[in-house]
């Protein structure tokens, strides 16, 4: 088993080692992984994501980068190659950890302790489990309902504490110590010994992880996102740097938003809500024109198409229309006129074909489509009274359209 550097110094950025073997990752990944007697490098684990640096060979001075570091369930943990490279056994080492990454991760990791803590004690949420990822950390919590004041006052608490720069101390006890010490969470797993995270005076939990020394070093918590998940409620949020830039960042988008909107900063979301309604008013005026003027076309059209055996056979191809043009005017030429045949084409990116036929005519327009589409290239389907498809080859759709017109009409004849 490695010896965990870590757990007695969070700060701890570079050290010494000697190398017990190497391996490949697993069956599945052939990654070469470096195992050492002992290690700052943090594993994945617990939510809190892996450390990355380098490793120092001290005999031939070359660097070897750590793409990734993981834990074998014998808790051996390996420091797995960004590139393939020769490590022999025994040799010594330096491990240098990336300093800016692992602040970061101790940041979110105690900043996420704080703020379970004052769910805790606010309104008796527990946390069920922390996610630590590249942009934003979360909890989740175990509550049937989560509202914005409560949010709020969770955040204001957990910002108080990191104001008052309360120490975060590292303990060491049994298993039958920890459960007199009032624990917030046990550890699911017994163990021999248990590291606790101790935030004086207000956050106790046993916890592998790297943590600051003081809560000022998280710099501050952010709560930016709540959301209703199976186990309860998801808190999305960040803490320290990840805060500060998070916050510059939601700042400058409304500030273009609300330079692209002409108004203060503050007024954007009522000016957004009053273009949505705009824009639904002048979706809804839209629709109503292209129903006014495709019952227009399709009188005209009627009026221009002769009977033959006592029925219209229709074929027209638009240029400038779509799909959804198309296909209310083949239904408003089938329901003004008790017996006429459709054979529709829209030939803007992406072209469209739409087949329709008065109730009660005798052909079927899905077989007709699938043998446009034949002929055409393409897909799309439907059924005996319209069907609707998507040609890949449009210069041939108006031959295609009157050929099967024409064979119509010999039928009707």
């Amino acid at each position: 088993m490695t010896e965990r550097l870590y757990y007695r110094d969070s700060f701890l950025y570079e050290f010494d080692a000697e190398v017990v073997d190497t391996v490949s990752t697993s069956d599945s990944d052939p990654r070469t992984a470096i195992i050492l007697d002992r290690t700052a490098f943090y594993p994945t684990s617990g939510g809190q994501v892996f450390d990355t640096g380098e490793i120092l060979l001290t005999a031939t001075n070359s660097h070897l980068r750590i793409a990734e570091v993981a834990e074998r369930d014998d808790g051996t943990i390996l420091h797995i190659l960004q590139d393939p490279a020769p490590v022999a056994k025994a040799i010594r080492v330096h491990g240098l950890i990336d300093s800016e990454r692992r602040r970061d991760h101790m940041q979110q990791h105690s900043g996420q302790h704080v703020l379970s803590a004052a769910f805790v004690r606010l309104f008796d949420m527990s946390t069920v489990s922390f996610h630590m990822g590249a942009d934003y950390c979360s909890i989740d919590l175990d509550a049937k309902s989560l509202n914005l004041k409560q949010v709020e006052a969770a955040e204001a608490l957990a910002n108080e504490v990191v104001q008052e720069n309360r120490p975060v101390e590292i303990r060491f006890v049994t298993q039958e110590e920890a459960r007199g010490l009032g624990l917030r969470k046990l550890p699911p797993v017994r163990k021999d010994e248990l590291r606790l995270i101790d935030i004086r005076d207000f956050d106790l939990t046993a916890c592998g992880g790297t943590h600051v020394q003081g809560t000022a070093q998280i710099g501050s918590i952010l709560l930016r996102k709540t959301e209703k998940v199976r186990q309860g409620w998801r808190v999305e949020f960040v803490c320290g740097k990840r805060a500060v830039s998070t916050a510059r960042r939601d700042y400058t988008t409304l500030a273009n938003a609300a330079g692209v909107l002409s108004t203060q900063l503050w007024d954007v979301p009522q000016q957004i809500q009053k273009l949505q309604e705009e824009t639904r008013a002048s979706r809804k005026s839209r629709e109503q024109l292209h129903e006014e003027l495709a019952s227009l076309y399709a009188e005209r059209i009627l009026s221009e198409t002769q009977e033959i055996g006592g029925r219209k056979i229709i074929t027209r191809t638009f240029p400038d229309r779509d799909l959804s043009f198309i296909k209310l005017l083949a239904q408003k030429i089938t329901r003004q006129s008790p017996s006429a045949v459709a054979l529709l084409s829209a030939t803007s990116a992406p072209a469209a074909l739409v087949f329709a036929q008065s109730p009660g005519e005798p052909f079927d327009m899905g077989a007709l489509m699938k043998e446009a589409l034949a002929k055409l290239g393409g897909r799309g389907g439907g059924a005996k009274d319209m069907a609707q498809g998507g040609p890949s080859q449009v210069d041939a759709i108006e031959a295609t359209l009157d050929e099967l017109a024409k064979r119509l009409r010999t039928l009707s004849s």
